[in-house]
């Protein structure tokens, strides 16, 4: 089984004024098997969201190698990145951050047209990730007409739209009720193992963390077993 994604020494420090420094990883390595759910355990601060961010690309490490899909990211340049971000990468926050004034099928027909799919196949795909997670009856309404649920069962398909390889979760679940998050997790699942996509989910949840193929824990920087 191939690796989707590896991260390999990667080291963080963040500068808040001198001589002050704050170093977040420490030479944090990981890999995620092609098909893999793993799941990413650590406290608040622990730097989960700064390494997600990095294996995203949405960061780059002070030191370190981030090989998506066997392709080295390192050398590549902004725009480079952008299209590997926006073609192999979704991400999913606590938050839903939909667009407002858009419906929840425009939520997630717009990531596609901006990736060069054209309207009617867009919106094919957006009916059918929302009937995956049981939301196709809500497709036409905005977001603030949406429960809570609702709402990030949406971005979940936003984040899918593209058909991406990696998926990418900070905490997916934990702005909802725990019933909610249950059910919302699970279908967060039912889409995942679907597409046989491979995921890297950070979690303070334990018993939603033992749903996953693999437990990882980041503590003084560094990623180590379950």
């Amino acid at each position: 089984m191939s690796d989707t994604l590896v991260l390999d020494g990667i080291e963080k420090v963040f500068s808040r004024g001198k001589p002050a420094e704050v170093v977040v990883l420490r030479g944090a390595s990981l890999t995620v098997a092609r098909g893999e759910v793993v799941a990413l355990v650590a406290p608040s601060g622990a730097g989960k969201s700064t390494l997600l961010h990095i294996a995203g690309l949405l960061d780059t490490p002070d030191a370190g190698r981030v090989v998506l899909e066997g392709r080295e990211m390192g050398g590549l340049g902004d725009r480079a990145r952008t299209e590997a971000r926006r073609g192999q990468v979704g991400f999913i926050y606590q938050f839903h951050h939909l667009l407002p004034e858009f419906s929840a099928l425009e939520n997630v027909v717009i990531p596609q047209l901006a990736n060069g799919v054209a309207q009617g196949a867009a919106e094919a795909r957006a009916m059918g990730l929302l009937a995956q997670v049981g939301v196709e009856g809500r497709a036409a309404h905005r977001p603030a007409a949406l429960s809570g649920g609702e709402q990030q069962r949406v971005a979940f398909c936003r984040a899918l739209a593209n058909q991406p390889r990696l998926l990418l979760a900070d905490e997916p679940t934990g702005n909802l009720d725990p019933a909610t998050s249950d059910r919302v997790f699970g279908a967060l699942m039912d889409l995942v193992r679907a597409t046989g996509m491979s995921a890297l989910i950070a979690t303070h949840n334990l018993e939603l963390a033992a749903r996953m193929d693999r437990v990882v824990r980041l503590n003084a920087g560094l990623v180590q077993a379950g």
